[in-house]
């Protein structure tokens, strides 16, 4: 990449982990020499001011949308598709005037379909090149693949956060069942934490028996978070819960032998994933990329009906690296058991990005 070229950061804002995995391309650009410029919003936006408070940061609100009460998501996300079309066509014309009035020279999309520029370098990051789709519509994944690639393929460059070996991926299925687009890179695994678990300084003041982290779009986020207080208030174990809600004050309180805390910093909540026996999180994509990257297991949780973690969970879980349970028979006892077997050995490797 050639020096000092002023670089756009633009993450979907669909829970934290878009966001979470532009903080090592964020860092990997800076380090380089270059000046970035973060465009986003909602909890996306808290989490990148919060971890790069220094940076220019633009309000660029993404498409919106809110899970289903119920045990499928796919439906809520089709009622959705006009919004999020409607914002992809809004958003490509905005980045046209942002591109103008920044004199921006590349702009990176983390899964926002509208922001591709012919008259600039434009990349796109997704770990999902194909739509996971419940068994009754499940003739539709090639089409929508099939859209993906085409949107992709408006891009200069495809960042894919996986290993171009299926036998080696993380992401499986996602990545690797149908045709890469032209523009396709795989860069291996990427993690906002830059430290292995043994690096890390332990401290005593992080040690907990159960580390619970939250994250997602509501109602789910909340459903999950009544789910699992419920059942560890049955124990004595003491847990710290990370709600994954962004305020200006950081709110700390205890509920018999749960810690439950709204927010943290990168650092403190690298220090408790160290720290803390067990772990509990959803099957983000994300969230699996930072165990790895610390080489932790965890209980993963997917979001009910939301298929691409429902995959996840599945296959991370058959190739012995995570302990999967269903959100509606959660059994923390069992899922302690069966961690003991579980073993992450997947080695990190620098990020090098191919422009």
């Amino acid at each position: 990449m050639k020096p000092s070229k002023r670089i756009l950061i633009c993450p979907l804002n669909w829970g934290l982990g878009h966001a979470s995995r532009c903080i090592p391309i964020i860092r990997y650009l800076l380090n380089n020499g270059h000046e970035v410029i973060i465009a986003s919003c909602g909890v996306s936006g808290e989490l990148l001011r919060q971890e790069f408070p220094l940076l220019q940061h633009i309000d660029f609100p993404s498409f919106r949308v809110k899970y289903s009460k119920k045990n499928t998501q796919i439906f809520a996300i089709l009622c959705c598709l006009p919004n999020i079309i409607q914002v992809s066509i809004k958003e490509h014309f905005q980045l046209k005037k942002l591109v103008k009035q920044w004199n921006i020279d590349m702009v990176i999309s983390d899964n926002r379909f509208g922001l591709w520029n012919k008259r600039i370098t434009s990349v796109y990051i997704t770990h999902q090149l194909m739509v996971k789709m419940p068994k009754s519509v499940q003739f539709m994944e090639p089409i929508i693949s099939r859209f993906h690639r085409f949107v992709i393929e408006k891009y200069d460059y495809c960042l894919i956060p996986d290993f171009s070996d299926k036998e080696s991926s993380i992401a499986g299925d996602l990545t690797h069942k149908y045709k890469l687009p032209s523009n396709a890179n795989f860069i291996g695994t990427i993690s906002r934490f830059n430290k292995n678990t043994e690096d890390i300084l332990r401290k005593e003041k992080y040690k907990s028996d159960i580390l619970i982290i939250l994250s997602g779009i509501e109602p789910q986020r909340s459903i999950l978070e009544k789910e699992l207080i419920r059942k560890i208030q049955k124990t004595n174990l003491s847990t710290v819960l990370i709600q994954g809600i962004f305020s200006p004050q950081k709110s700390i309180r205890t509920e018999n032998n749960i810690t439950i805390i709204s927010h943290e910093t990168q650092d403190e909540v690298e220090q408790r994933l160290a720290n803390s026996k067990t772990i509990i999180c959803r099957s983000g994509y994300s969230n699996l990329m930072d165990l790895i990257s610390l080489q932790k297991s965890a209980i993963i949780i997917p979001t009910p009906g939301q298929t691409e973690q429902e995959y996840l969970a599945d296959y991370l879980s058959r190739k012995n690296l995570f302990v999967s349970q269903y959100q509606n028979q959660i059994n923390i006892e069992e899922g302690i058991k069966d961690l003991s077997s579980k073993k992450i050995m997947i080695p990190r490797k620098p990020l090098k990005l191919p422009f």
